[in-house]
């Protein structure tokens, strides 16, 4: 494939993982922040109709990422997209999740609207992050108090590491033939949150318990610690769907993209033990 490709998000998990990937293989791409004070860099911002000119002349294939303060997310993000295609960008690849479908809320809407218009395009539905544990809400739990909370149940979730998503994205934006589909991503094995607190029990040799919770209190939980309600409903409604089996399963989207298989989460632990220390 050629032409320049535009990495919404790059300072995110997934996108600054996506740029070294992209970098590796050798293809141009253009690194998209809200505040663009480093080099290689341009100003992007889904709430700023004026961003969307200078991020998106002259690219070819565009990686979307939704801005994680809002869950409205066809209202900012359908303009920016009907802008780079008045522009020329023919492939888009969306990062959206495994619990929404085409058509569902948040990611969802803006699945339906590149199914429909897109001349070229893939929705990437990863399963939970690996790096929610070593990066985001559950590190400083697991850290400082030896908890993990979730509304989950004894649900399992094959967890995935953010690296093997951004392995696939790459593939996706760089093959010759797009997707056009949207691709369920997994690791390789299905883990209750029980599961993953005895993992990491038996690594940092400490007892990591698992805190379940009703739906209501992790709601309430999770708006203590900022989350708008939204949001946070939005999540309470994710941990509740586990807790009946959602996420139990695997599939082969990182191999179908990647060309490889995914990491398994007890490298994932081994790799990063020291920031639960």
């Amino acid at each position: 494939m050629q032409g320049e490709i535009l990495i919404i998000g790059a300072r995110g998990k997934t996108g600054s993982r996506l740029a070294v990937h992209l970098a590796g293989m050798g293809a141009p791409t253009r690194r998209a922040a809200r505040t663009a004070d480093r080099p290689g860099e341009v100003s992007f911002d889904w709430a700023r109709p004026e961003t969307f000119g200078t991020a998106f002349e002259g690219i070819h294939a565009a990686y979307l990422v939704a801005p994680t303060d809002r869950a409205d997310h066809a209202e900012v993000m359908v303009p920016a997209i009907e802008q780079a295609l008045k522009l020329g960008v023919r492939r888009f690849v969306l990062l959206s999740a495994s619990s929404l479908e085409a058509g569902g809320p948040m990611m969802g809407a803006v699945h339906s609207v590149l199914r429909e218009v897109a001349p070229e395009w893939c929705v990437l539905r990863p399963t939970w992050f690996m790096q929610n544990f070593s990066e985001q809400q559950h590190l400083p739990t697991i850290r400082d108090e030896n908890a993990i909370y979730t509304a989950a149940g004894r649900g399992r979730v094959p967890f995935i590491d953010a690296d093997d998503i951004a392995a696939a994205a790459a593939g996706a934006l760089t093959a010759e033939y797009a997707p056009n589909t949207d691709v369920i991503l997994t690791g390789p094995e299905p883990l209750s949150y029980d599961d993953v607190a005895e993992r990491l029990s038996s690594r940092l040799v400490r007892t990591i318990h698992h805190v379940g919770m009703s739906y209501e209190d992790f709601m309430a939980r999770l708006m203590g610690n900022g989350f708008d309600k939204v949001y946070a409903k939005a999540l309470a409604d994710m941990d509740e769907a586990i807790s009946r089996g959602s996420e139990d399963r695997v599939t082969d989207g990182v191999q179908r993209l990647a060309g490889r298989s995914p990491r398994d989460f007890d490298a994932f632990v081994a790799e990063n033990e020291a920031v639960w220390r």
